[in-house]
């Protein structure tokens, strides 16, 4: 199924553009101390290889923007400096280098420094993502709406939108978050509907990974689904290297990017006679050798293996004593089952011409 994408204007984030015909990006933020610039670039590193496209890095007082001089500069992903509450740290920011500003309304509140700072980001070319949390809405918001509603939340982002646009600053992206998938979904929805920046998704304070990487898997995919996002952040309680991961499978399982081999493969059931589980992830591991986007299907049975592998790029099904390898569709070989893993193995690097 071919999801139609809402169309948007496109910012650029440094040499990565967001919106528009663009890819949709996966984002992630810093877990170090920004001021521990050794700290923080390693993390970013470990970023980068990751698969990262865009990162945040928070900017708590005058030390941390001086850091990001260096770490800018060091720095293999364009880098957004997280504003809150002083407008004087994003100019410090801008001045740093960096090549996008999240700035929040709910704790930024004078329409004067608001100015300002859009005045710098415009003389200097870069971004601004007004970034509104339901944890953080202004409170004359809480008050107009009855609390905090998709429309209170909807509302704050787009007001701050005609603010930056009185001042001719139009680079914009926007991002609406909430812990409450209905809040975040139907806020984000409002938002689409009545302009045409880039947005941000995301589900904020998700949580430890084993409920986290769900609730976002499925706040963000139901607004991907239905044609709305530019770009993504899967926030967890955890490792910033994981968020990445999962947000390049939800792109991935979606159709709206390929990042190297997809493993298709069965839950077992009392059918299966051979060590499944531990077949798929021998295979897994064995792909992230990998970078060309293919499919390779792993089962357990004659139910459905046959046929799934069959409809794979490669494929094995297992037996009790022999199994069955395939490449496009055609059987290729049959094998002993504890040899059936390297042989798909092998079979890869031959297609591909032994990489």
């Amino acid at each position: 199924m071919e999801i139609k994408r809402r169309q948007s204007r496109q910012v650029q984030i440094g040499e990565v553009p967001v919106g528009g015909d663009a890819p949709i990006t996966v984002q992630s933020m810093t877990k170090t101390d920004t001021r521990d610039i050794k700290a923080t670039l390693s993390e970013i590193q470990r970023l980068a290889i990751s698969g990262c496209e865009i990162l945040r890095l928070a900017v708590l007082d005058s030390n941390a923007a001086e850091a990001l001089r260096e770490i800018v500069k060091g720095s293999e992903i364009p880098v957004i400096a997280d504003i809150h509450f002083d407008h004087t740290l994003a100019l410090s920011a801008i001045s740093a280098g960096v090549h996008a500003l999240r700035i929040n309304p709910g704790n930024l509140r004078s329409q004067e420094k608001v100015r300002e700072v859009a005045r710098a980001a415009r003389d200097c070319g870069i971004p601004i993502r007004i970034g509104v949390n339901a944890g953080s809405l202004d409170p004359e918001m809480r008050r107009k709406f009855g609390g905090i509603t998709p429309s209170a939340l909807a509302e704050s982002a787009l007001n701050e939108v005609t603010l930056l646009e009185k001042e001719n600053f139009t680079d914009i992206k926007i991002a609406v978050k909430a812990f409450e998938l209905d809040l975040t979904i139907e806020a984000n929805k409002l938002v689409a509907s009545r302009c045409d920046y880039p947005l941000h998704l995301g589900i904020t304070e998700s949580g430890l990974p084993e409920e986290g990487i769900i609730r976002s898997t499925i706040g963000i995919s139901a607004l991907l689904m239905g044609g709305i996002g530019d770009t993504i952040r899967v926030s967890l309680t955890g490792d910033s290297i994981e968020e990445v991961a999962v947000g390049r499978r939800i792109l991935s399982c979606l159709g709206f990017r390929k990042f190297g081999p997809t493993v298709v493969s069965c839950p077992t059931c009392g059918r299966c006679q051979v060590p499944l589980i531990q077949m798929a992830r021998e295979v897994q591991n064995e792909l992230k050798k990998f970078k060309e986007p293919f499919k390779v299907a792993v089962m357990g049975c004659a139910v459905n293996g046959p046929g799934e592998a069959a409809e794979a790029d490669f494929g094995i099904a297992g037996a009790k004593d022999y199994g069955l390898v395939f490449k496009k569709g055609k059987i290729i070989k049959t094998l002993p089952s504890s040899e059936l893993v390297k042989g798909l193995i092998e079979e890869i690097k031959a297609s591909l011409g032994g990489k």
